[in-house]
């Protein structure tokens, strides 16, 4: 056989030039990096490929007729039988090599480089299924290579759990914790257009009223005098679960409807939603909110689990002028990729409260919990309720 060498600023490249060069009956026998750019130089990797001969192919054709002739006679089978467990070797070493390809750390961008060991092949392919914050998955591999015990890699549980460890540590949950009798608890919801902020509060509603066995006030005010059918639809809502409603048209009728609702335990406030560019609207709520500036309101952002990293950091900055407290997700079945709500909320800091998981009232609601969100991005999917 041939031993050839070929050079690449990543195995990719290096790869391909051995297979224009060789063709595809080339075998892989290795793949490694020669020189960093962190030693003065540039990143190069070398991938070493072995090639067959004419004269190794004579050979070869000659092995296979005599062990072909020596089957047929019954004369020599031990032969036979040790010439193909050398080429079942040779496939278990190509396969060997194919995981290691896949599992080296090669960004678009080419600010990384690391290369992820064969046990953690598979998690790092889960990273990237949920779109995971790239910035964020270096870091957690880098860690975890660096910390795991060399001993406890080629246990497969014990090497999923860990990342999971990693995981339910950077997700900020904010537990709920039921009122005391004379509490009162005013939330508003504000976000985009269509992402389901009247659903959720008729949610919450439905489960702060008659779930959590306590007999709780709830009363809900809507903002929302824009969108056509929106006071309609929460007025349905609050008729079947015989709640109050309040709607306001102007931030004065806002301190009016929250001493009217005084006696309520709960208060929800339904807003208008708007594009995150439309900074005038979002300055309206604004204006509602400074009008009851020394009631205490928490504000939730609702935000699509169905949209890319980038979008609901772009929703979160427009919004962060209203002193966003914490985080609610919606449409969780409309999507496969749950990286992008981890990343998201670790990196804002902003803690979760409840996830929206479809559109039935009031079932599809769930209190936020890290195992939950963890097993969804575990299965690529959401996970059983």
């Amino acid at each position: 056989m041939n031993m050839l060498s070929f050079l690449g600023r990543t195995p990719s490249i290096a790869l391909k030039k051995a297979q224009i060069e060789c063709g595809e009956e080339a075998i892989v026998i290795s793949t490694k990096k020669i020189s960093s750019k962190a030693s003065g130089g540039e990143d190069m990797y070398e991938v070493m490929v072995a090639l067959e001969d004419e004269h190794d192919k004579k050979i070869e054709s000659r092995f296979t007729k005599k062990i072909s002739s020596k089957h047929d006679d019954k004369k020599d089978p031990k032969f036979a039988a040790s010439v193909y467990d050398f080429r079942t070797e040779i496939l278990k070493m190509q396969e060997s090599i194919a995981q290691v390809q896949k599992s080296i750390w090669d960004p678009k961008s080419q600010l990384y480089d690391l290369s992820i060991p064969i046990e953690f092949a598979e998690m790092y392919s889960l990273f990237e299924k949920n779109e995971f914050d790239q910035e964020m998955t270096y870091t957690i591999m880098k860690k975890t290579i660096k910390q795991f015990p060399v001993n406890m890699k080629s246990n497969n549980k014990k090497v999923n759990d860990f990342f999971k460890l990693i995981l339910r540590r950077i997700i900020p949950i904010k537990h709920e914790v039921p009122l005391r009798k004379h509490q009162r608890k005013i939330m508003m919801m504000v976000g985009p257009t269509g992402v389901g902020k009247t659903t959720t509060i008729a949610k919450l509603a439905a489960r702060y009223a008659y779930k959590l066995g306590q007999n709780y006030k709830v009363g809900i005010i809507t903002l929302d005098s824009f969108r056509v059918g929106a006071i309609e639809q929460l007025q349905a809502y609050a008729n079947i679960m015989r709640l109050p409603l309040e709607v306001v048209k102007n931030p004065e009728g806002l301190v009016e409807a929250l001493l009217r609702l005084k006696d309520c335990n709960y208060i929800l406030i339904d807003t208008a939603g708007s594009s995150q560019y439309d900074i005038d609207k979002i300055e309206l709520i604004n204006e509602y909110q400074e009008r009851v500036n020394e009631v205490p309101i928490d504000k939730i952002l609702v935000l699509p689990a169905n949209v890319k990293h980038s979008d609901l950091l772009e929703i979160y900055t427009n919004y962060s002028r209203l002193n966003i407290n914490y985080l609610a997700f919606t449409k969780l079945d409309e999507t496969k990729s749950f990286g992008n709500l981890i990343s998201f909320s670790h990196k804002t800091k902003k803690s979760i409260t409840y996830f929206s998981i479809g559109q039935n009232v009031p079932d599809d609601l769930i209190v936020a919990d890290a195992s939950f969100l963890i097993d969804c991005f575990s299965n690529c999917s959401l996970a059983s309720k």
